[in-house]
């Protein structure tokens, strides 16, 4: 009789049990998964809570970050660009997920421009400005790369990235300090090179003009009709 009130106890447990799981809304299953690191089991439950409530955003983002993991990346661009308007104060977050994707795909352009309306979201978004320095960065913007890097240094001063950013901006300014210099070099070569040709035309101008001179000299007075005071005498 106690060894059938354990058997019946147990029985009783596991069907708790399943009740719990099954009682679980696909939202919670699917963010479980997720946040387990699980993206392909979190798919099915992640697309059905973004099916049953469209409102319901951070499904769409863990979706769409799911499908990033997956390198499924055209999947995840629509989705984060279906629910971008209305994300409201998950903006950022959207924003900066879609500037990923597109980074991911090597559209830097685009990239930026999602990063950019993430930080217009949460200017205080230091990850968004530590990616856009990158897709900066990746496109030779480089002043703009530093601004953005100093940036996300400011918000994350513990960041364990500190010293190799502070390196790359200290190459960076270098470069830029190469470039100044051969631009000033470029202006002072081009400037004396104007000014040796300037040199050489006064001096043939000035040659010419010599020439003129001296020719009109010699020229002097034939330009007047003589005049022949005597008289002609026919015969």
């Amino acid at each position: 009789m106690f060894s059938e009130k354990k058997v019946f106890l147990a029985l009783v447990i596991v069907c708790m049990s399943f009740g719990a799981v099954y009682g679980q809304s696909s939202f919670t299953q699917g963010e479980e998964l997720f946040l387990r690191n699980k993206p392909q089991d979190a798919l099915v439950f992640l697309e059905s809570a973004a099916a049953e409530n469209p409102g319901n955003i951070r499904a769409f983002l863990y979706l769409g970050i799911a499908y990033q993991q997956l390198n499924r990346l055209d999947e995840a661009i629509v989705l984060y660009r279906q629910i971008l308007p209305q994300a409201g104060p998950d903006t950022a977050l959207i924003a900066y997920n879609l500037g990923n994707a597109y980074y991911a795909k090597g559209n830097i352009t685009l990239a930026e421009d999602f990063y950019t309306q993430a930080l217009e979201a949460n200017p205080a978004y230091a990850s968004a400005y530590l990616n856009r320095g990158n897709a900066r960065l990746t496109r030779k913007a480089l002043q703009d790369a530093v601004y953005d890097y100093e940036a996300y240094l400011n918000f994350e001063p513990g960041s364990a990235q500190r010293s190799r950013i502070e390196q790359l901006i200290s190459v960076i300014r270098s470069e830029f300090a190469a470039i100044e210099r051969q631009r000033i070099q470029a202006e002072a070569q081009a400037a004396a090179e104007a000014e040796r040709k300037k040199r050489i035309l006064d001096e043939v101008t000035a040659s010419l003009q010599s020439v003129a001179d001296d020719t009109k000299g010699l020229s002097s007075g034939s330009e007047d009709v003589l005049e022949y005071e005597g008289e002609f005498e026919l015969e």
